[in-house]
């Protein structure tokens, strides 16, 4: 087998928006020392100011962009009070508020100038009777481990060091969702701290309404959750694959796999990559919740769409291993598969470093043409160090209800994301999504969430914008939780 494909590629599948939540007006008036001492008092957690020793790992998010943001504070939260104590500090304080649990969103939202609400020692993970609960601060890496450890799992992204907050409330595209759905739909309930500083449970016969905005309205817009309970499947053995052909077949490869990805088995999972990060690159990595046997049969008929390959790897694994392949950690421990260093929330070991980036996404609601397909790979083809990934849809996914969750977009046979890896590659992004709209229109995804995009509200949910507003307006009529693109 080729060694493990990249980590950084991996990085977008199943959303990396972390829980955020933006900046509200200037305070009136800045808390005083005694204030944030009483503060610091109140909680079981801790509270980290500037000028203490752990203050500029603290403040650190995943994309060293933001390492200029200075809060106010940043509260490791060790409970549902501790947060309530964060959210009534804040009202009081009129002080602006971001919540983090892997530290992940796109567009820095999980910092700010005033309280940063840190969950992620909310993290354990449970299971019984096949059912998970799972604090919001648990990354998707140990996720996986702790519930394979028991035999089951949940549909949930790729990207190792995600807090399961962030996936889940914005929908949570990944790798076996075409099976067995989003990670927003296998939520039977959720913990919230709303506005008031009350601790809800919220499922489909308690507190309803937050239950459906929580399922795919995005974080930062109702409150801080702080804990999951989500339906498990059972795992078993599966088939990973990896699969390349050469850049002058880009084209055509983008045609065949949009007519066979979201229309095959529901068992079988697949992305494509047009990458010119550090060479032209055409690839399609999945996943089969079956033999090898049976998964060689279903991708014979690409080769036969598209040409001959450069190279396959066709291997049968266990599920857990299949998620750490898929992670770019197939060498690695769980505890390894972490930022390392001293940043909040990871590991002593971990050897997953920071990642400079810029992002945008499309929904394909429809197939590309042949003249929409020659305009992705001409984007890709211009000088950088960037990636277009589509992540197959369909399947379980589309079998629900554009409004039966908050996540509109049911329909869509795909995602699309426009992935720099460079700082100053943000131009790139900018244009190749400009140049793309023509062909796949206004759709975007509130995990990947942009912070130049217009039309956001329509964007990101759809015809369900005015319910969620609705929702908002009863929960939060002052608007406690605020971002620059909040409900």
């Amino acid at each position: 087998m080729r060694p493990a494909p990249d980590r950084r590629t991996f990085l977008r599948i199943g959303g990396m928006a972390a829980l955020t939540l933006g900046a509200r007006p200037p305070a009136v008036a800045v808390p005083s020392r005694s204030d944030w001492n009483a503060l610091a008092a109140g909680l079981d957690g801790g509270l980290v100011r500037p000028g203490d020793a752990t203050y500029d790992a603290a403040r650190r998010l995943f994309h060293p962009a933001f390492d200029t943001v200075r809060p106010a504070g940043v509260a490791y939260c060790a409970n549902p009070s501790d947060v309530a104590e964060c959210v009534g500090f804040a009202r009081r304080m009129n002080v602006p508020l971001a919540v983090r649990s892997g530290g992940h969103s796109y567009a820095g939202w999980s910092t700010g100038t005033g309280l940063v609400v840190d969950v992620s020692r909310m993290n354990k993970v449970s299971h019984a009777s096949g059912r998970a609960t799972v604090g919001a601060g648990a990354k998707l890496v140990d996720v996986y481990d702790r519930l394979g450890a028991s035999g089951v799992s949940i549909p949930a992204g790729s990207c190792p060091t995600v807090g399961v907050s962030g996936l889940a409330l914005g929908g949570g595209i990944g790798v076996v969702s075409r099976k067995y759905g989003l990670t927003c739909d296998v939520m039977e309930s959720v913990q919230l701290v709303t506005a008031d500083g009350r601790l809800l449970t919220c499922d489909a016969d308690h507190n309803s309404d937050l239950y459906w905005a929580s399922r795919g309205g995005g974080g930062g817009n109702l409150g801080v959750a702080v804990s999951f309970g989500f339906r498990t499947h059972p795992i078993r053995e599966v088939t990973v694959f990896f699969l390349r052909w050469p850049w002058a077949k880009a084209a055509k490869a983008v045609r065949a796999w949009q007519a066979w990805a979201p229309s095959a088995p529901d068992e079988l999972w697949s992305t494509m990559h047009l990458s010119r990060d550090g060479g032209m690159d055409v690839q399609i990595v999945g996943l089969y919740l079956g033999g090898s046997a049976d998964c060689e049969r279903l991708l014979d008929r690409l080769p036969d769409r598209i040409g001959p390959l450069s190279s396959s790897s066709i291997r049968q694994t266990s599920y857990r291993q299949a998620m750490m392949i898929m992670a770019g950690c197939s060498t690695l421990s769980v505890s390894q598969c972490h930022r390392g260093g001293s940043l909040p929330g990871q590991t002593r070991d971990g050897r997953l470093p920071r990642d400079v980036f810029t992002a945008k996404s499309h929904m394909a609601y429809r197939p590309l043409s042949e003249a929409g397909a020659t305009a992705l790979v001409a984007e890709v083809s211009r000088p950088g160090s960037h990636t277009v990934l589509l992540d197959a849809l369909g399947g379980a996914v589309g079998r629900i209800s554009p409004d039966a969750t908050a996540f509109p977009h049911r329909a869509a046979l795909y995602s699309v994301q426009y992935y720099a890896h460079r700082a100053g590659a943000a131009a790139w992004a900018r244009a190749a999504h400009a140049r793309m709209r023509p062909h796949f229109g206004d759709h975007a995804y509130v995990n990947y969430i942009d912070a130049e995009l217009g039309g956001w509200r329509a964007a990101y949910y759809g015809a369900n914008a005015d319910r969620l507003a609705r929702v908002k307006a009863a929960h939060d009529p002052g608007r406690l939780f605020r971002l620059p693109q909040g409900i």
